[in-house]
């Protein structure tokens, strides 16, 4: 399995686990937009689990951001490259 891929699992199952969704209901078009449950105190949950799970920590400016599946990986990526 490609870091891609291994990244892309990992999220996906960090989403399901915040918003209490299975797996497989999170898709690379997952966003604050359609995925039930995506509100302000599960973002903030969201932000928490992913500085824990990835050993990063996100300024309140990229925090905020972080509103869909693609642009929370592009973030990790970036992050991660560090």
């Amino acid at each position: 399995m490609s870091k891609d891929m291994e990244l892309d699992e990992k999220l996906r199952d960090l989403l399901a686990s915040v918003f209490d969704l299975d797996s497989d209901q999170i898709d690379a078009d997952s966003n604050v937009d359609n995925v039930e449950g995506w509100d302000s105190v599960n973002h903030m949950h969201l932000v928490v689990a992913l500085e824990e799970e990835f050993g990063i920590e996100f300024k309140d400016d990229e925090a905020v951001e972080l509103i869909s599946f693609e642009l929370i990986r592009s973030y990790l990526k970036e992050k991660l490259q560090k």
